[in-house]
């Protein structure tokens, strides 16, 4: 049986910055109150944490500091994907010396692989982790798919024990839960697609919302486990225009807008990603005030 790293929703945590650089004292609050509000794992320097703009240095202290502030409380899975391949096998070696339980790895981005490209890519991190390893499918943004045959092959390595898809085909996502193992975890990648996803055999969600609303994300996704269907539809539909909102602009530039407005720290990204348009978050922060989050 392959480990479940966790059931039900996981913050894919922004980083907060400042103009030193990391912003280490809002991380950790944040940390503490996405734990205290209930959420059942988080991810760290994914996508929505800027991890392509992070240098070396930067990267590995922040999943050092999150392993340390978690402190074991909910699951720390670590982003160490890459287009390098190599780089993503050192990532993930220092990610489990320091302690991380487990491994989120987008496909190997602008490289643009073939699908036996991404077996031996993730199967040479797969083979140097000792923890488990969550693909992470988003070939929106690195021009690359897992193809549901690939994701069976990839299934069946000892560590590579779930996928986070976010490929937007829900065919796709049957085909890969027609594929593989029932212990093989499928999580929503889209935060429109949770009850859908799941509806499918799908364990929860690594979510962009959550960071706002982490209680009510979890609760989507333990609704549905508990067979409390309609209650965690109702949730999804419910929030629906302020999942969009947040990704009315690439991410992590509306969710960081978002969290700025709530307090959680100074509304700053990395080029080549800008701050949102003010038209759009205009938008945003009505929602916002509509679910009472300002």
């Amino acid at each position: 049986m392959k480990t479940t790293v966790f059931t039900g929703a996981a913050t894919a945590i922004i980083t907060p910055m400042n103009e030193r650089g990391i912003d280490y004292d809002t991380f950790g609050r944040l940390i503490d109150w996405q734990i205290e509000e209930g959420i059942d794992a988080i991810v760290v320097a994914g996508t929505t944490g800027e991890g392509p703009t992070l240098d070396d240095a930067e990267h590995k202290a922040v999943l050092k500091y999150a392993v340390e502030r978690i402190a074991g409380r909910v699951p720390m899975i670590a982003g160490t994907g890459s287009n390098d391949t190599a780089y993503s096998v050192e990532l993930t070696k220092f990610a489990c010396d320091i302690g991380a339980d487990a491994m989120l790895m987008v496909t190997p981005y602008y490289n643009k692989a073939t699908q036996a490209g991404l077996v031996k890519c993730f199967e040479a991190a797969a083979d140097a982790s000792d923890k488990p390893i969550i693909l992470y499918n988003v070939p929106s943004r690195t021009g690359c798919n897992i193809a549901p045959e690939t994701c069976r092959i990839l299934s069946q390595h000892p560590m590579i024990c779930g996928i986070k898809e976010a490929s937007g085909n829900l065919s796709q996502v049957a085909k890969i839960a027609s594929l593989v193992d029932e212990d093989f975890a499928i999580y929503s990648g889209n935060d429109d697609q949770i009850v859908p996803i799941m509806s499918l055999g799908g364990k929860g969600v690594i979510s962009v919302l959550s960071n706002l609303m982490p209680k009510v994300t979890s609760e989507i996704c333990h609704s549905y486990l508990r067979g409390e269907n309609d209650k965690s539809r109702r949730l999804q539909l419910r929030y629906l225009e302020l999942i969009d909102a947040l990704f009315c602009e690439i991410n992590p530039i509306p969710v960081k807008a978002a969290m700025a407005k709530m307090g959680w720290g100074e509304n700053l990204l990395r080029l080549p990603l800008t701050q949102m348009e003010e038209k759009n978050a205009e938008k945003l922060y009505r929602l916002m005030e509509e679910a009472e989050l300002i």
